[in-house]
């Protein structure tokens, strides 16, 4: 009996030292690559690379200075307008609205309001860059959409906020009015 119970605390106490049965630490310690893990997470493009124009990675900024410099390298075609409309309507919403003026059902609940998107300051003084660093980095309570959004994306967003948020924030606040009216 007194042999018995030897045996059985061994057989439980020598697997426990050799480390036989790690389960709780055996999805953990696999052998993968977990993505943005380490210095590898964010890869810049390879030496003697050549990116292809118009390609969604085409353009990296290191800093929100760098960014305020940058020029925008997206026309603002139509198609980019609409494109950057849409991303607004699903991107700046819920905090900005579709007026762009930071009266969002998230913006109204935030301490610090968004930014009016239809100021002057945000449509004839800070630069386009600005604009997109701020996409980028994002700011005091808005986050950043660097990993949400490719480069062209955000530009076409810029895009939209200069050359085509005026009129539909306009078109939407006299929809708005109507919609009111009629009720």
């Amino acid at each position: 009996m007194r042999k018995m119970r030897w045996v059985a605390v061994m057989a439980m106490l020598i697997p426990s030292l050799a480390m036989a049965w790690p389960w709780s630490t055996d999805m953990m310690d696999q052998i993968s690559i977990k993505p943005q893990h380490g210095p590898m997470g964010v890869r810049a493009f390879p030496d003697h690379s050549v990116p292809i124009p118009s390609t969604n990675t085409s353009m990296r900024v290191a800093d929100r200075d760098e960014a305020d410099a940058a020029k925008n390298p997206v026309p603002a075609t139509p198609e980019s307008i609409h494109n950057g409309m849409k991303l607004f309507e699903i991107i700046c919403t819920p905090c900005h609205n579709y007026s762009g003026k930071g009266d969002g059902p998230v913006g109204m609940k935030l301490t610090l309001q968004p930014f009016d998107l239809t100021s002057d300051r945000i449509q004839h003084e800070v630069t386009e860059g600005h604009i997109f660093g701020y996409i980028t980095f994002g700011g005091a309570v808005m986050p950043s959409y660097a990993n949400d959004l490719y480069p062209n994306e955000r530009w076409d967003i810029v895009n939209f906020v200069r050359h085509g948020l005026l009129q539909y924030s306009k078109d939407w606040l006299a929809k708005q009015a109507s919609s009111a009216g009629a009720k």
